[in-house]
């Protein structure tokens, strides 16, 4: 049978939980400080990753946005042949929410009837039937007479409408960044600079009107032009 500890054995054994949960507690607090430390040095540095985070989701919205439109690219139109699952392994049988990605391809003939590709596919959300007749944009034209590279996107204004939405969204975060470059403030961690003191110093010249302008249009934007998309 084991023998019962004795009380000097258990007092042992109790400081060395002690000390090393208090090792533990001093790693993560040393983690935790140079995270902090980090993000708070960012301050201008973190600014233009916010700037430029913005201008490229605004960027890519506004392209977005114009091809689905048809205000970019070569309109017409793609007869569909056949629609398939893009990721099979995400197949759901039963499920009326499934938004796996579906590829139709087909013909596309341009709305002048210079075009023509058939090789054609798009991306949708929904199978379609055989023969429909979906309005698409060329966004790019196949690089040879049987090429398979040519891109499509389906037109409509509910799509349009979605990615400008993402468009003004990125307006918030180009005026997060505006308003860290101008102030060295740092929205993570311990900045340099207090958000109140970083706020009065914008006040001094035109950043604090351009950096609420451009978040106030942008959420005001972002928000009017998602929910008015499904009335379409």
């Amino acid at each position: 049978m084991l023998t019962q500890l004795t009380e000097q054995e258990r007092d042992t054994i109790v400081m060395a939980r002690t000390q090393g949960t208090a090792q533990r507690s001093a790693i993560d607090r040393f983690l935790l400080g140079l995270v902090s430390r980090t993000f708070g040095r960012l301050g201008r540095a973190g600014g233009l990753v916010f700037l430029l985070a913005g201008l490229i989701v605004s960027g890519l919205g506004a392209y977005q946005g114009a091809y689905a439109a048809g205000w970019a690219g070569t309109h017409g139109t793609l007869t569909v042949e056949r629609c398939e699952v893009s990721y099979l392994n995400n197949a759901s049988r039963s499920s009326r929410k499934n938004r796996r990605p579906i590829r139709c391809h087909g013909t596309f003939v341009s709305e002048d009837g210079k075009s023509k590709d058939t090789n054609a596919a798009v991306q949708l959300r929904a199978r379609l039937a055989q023969g429909t007749q979906l309005p698409v944009q060329q966004t790019d034209a196949p690089t040879g007479t049987n090429g398979t590279d040519g891109d499509y996107v389906a037109t409509g204004l509910d799509r349009a409408l979605r990615w400008f939405s993402c468009f003004f969204g990125g307006w918030v975060l180009t005026a997060l960044g505006v308003f860290c470059l101008a102030t060295g403030y740092a929205p993570f961690g311990r900045s340099r600079i207090t958000f109140d003191a970083a706020w009065k110093l914008s006040g001094a010249g035109a950043t604090r009107p351009a950096v609420v302008g451009l978040i106030g249009v942008g959420l005001v934007g972002a928000v009017a032009l998602f929910l008015v998309s499904y009335f379409f």
